[in-house]
């Protein structure tokens, strides 16, 4: 069997290669259907990443969001056909204490080796994971997206003292929306506030208690714990706004991602007793919850599928290369590839 391999080359520049899949040495062997675009991706395609960081990882095929079908499996844990999510994190050891995802051992796709831009995705029985017929294949695109603010919210859970009146989520854009979302249905008695800058991103917020714009809020709101879901340069003021609107021995998450260096007012930190703590990627355990999540609440996918803002038909390099251009001028919202290789 012949796999074709559409890697990222160069900034903005794809190419393909051809490998050969041996079925009889393949566990499983997934044909992908719909993939979506991730941040992290968006920075390889622009080359918004330090030369050397970019100069060791490239060439290598994008992507860590996506479904596919079953097209071989030796392992017997699925039929051909079915349809299932593919879990990036690939762990290399057990730990009893640190979570795969935060293994320094394990190796991610569209990171440390090729991601699921592919004809063909070559895998094994333990990182593939069956999904019901009834979730909708466009917001199952993004599962990978949706466990790492589900695993943010566990460890939230796991950290944070008892008191959970308010929560604050900073940021209104995908990870915003998806996490404010999910903090609603894991502690339906906890008013969720969202904080951000753009009003009509917000209005999509329907299911949170309250929204706020960021320039506008009082100097009494006062929240017990909060998520930081901006990222970037502008992670900066988020975190500083936050250390100022949080009660003392509050909890910060911090999910967003910067390429930057970002001061943090260590002081307040102190005075408040603060408990900051990162979140990144997410493990098989997390890819679980999430599919029993989307199982049983249609509400959650419902919400989920206004994300869902285009569907390109991927057929060759050019179309791979047009979609990553149009993910650029999408602020809110995810682009879903319907791969058609």
């Amino acid at each position: 069997m012949i796999n074709t391999v559409y890697r990222l080359v160069a900034p903005k520049l794809f190419n393909s290669v051809y490998q050969d899949v041996d079925p009889k040495t393949s566990e499983v062997i997934v044909r992908p259907t719909h993939l979506s675009i991730c941040k992290a991706d968006e920075r390889y395609y622009l080359g918004n990443r330090d030369p050397h960081i970019l100069e060791e990882k490239l060439p290598m095929a994008l992507i860590h969001e996506g479904i596919g079908r079953v097209v071989h499996d030796r392992s017997g844990e699925f039929k051909s056909g079915d349809t299932v999510v593919m879990v990036p994190n690939v762990p290399l050891e057990d730990d009893a204490v640190i979570s795969e995802n935060y293994l320094n051992s394990s190796k991610f796709r569209s990171s440390d080796f090729d991601g699921f831009l592919q004809e063909y995705v070559v895998t094994t029985a333990d990182q593939v994971l069956k999904i019901d017929d009834h979730i909708n294949p466009y917001v199952a695109a993004f599962t990978e997206l949706i466990s790492v603010c589900l695993h943010a919210i566990s460890r939230m859970d796991r950290f944070a003292h008892a008191r959970r009146d308010t929560v604050g989520v900073w940021g209104d854009g995908n990870v915003g929306f998806i996490t404010s979302l999910l903090l609603k249905e894991t502690f339906p008695e906890t008013e969720v506030i969202v904080f951000g800058r753009n009003p009509e991103k917000l209005s999509y917020f329907t299911f949170a208690n309250e929204t706020r714009i960021i320039n506008e809020i009082p100097d009494d709101l006062k929240v017990d714990h909060a998520f930081e879901c901006v990222g970037g340069i502008k992670s900066q003021s988020a975190i500083e706004q936050i250390i100022d609107h949080i009660n003392p021995e509050g909890t910060i998450a911090l999910l967003g991602v910067s390429e930057y260096s970002i001061p943090i007012n260590t002081r307040m930190i102190l005075e408040k007793g603060i408990f900051l703590f990162g979140n990144s990627r997410s493990g098989k355990i997390d890819f679980k919850k999430t599919l029993d999540l989307l199982n049983k609440n249609r509400e959650i996918v419902s919400y989920l599928e206004n994300l869902v803002v285009e569907k390109v038909k991927i057929r060759n390099l050019e179309d791979i290369g047009d979609a990553f251009e149009k993910n650029l001028g999408i602020d809110f919202g995810k682009i879903i590839l319907l791969w058609d290789k």
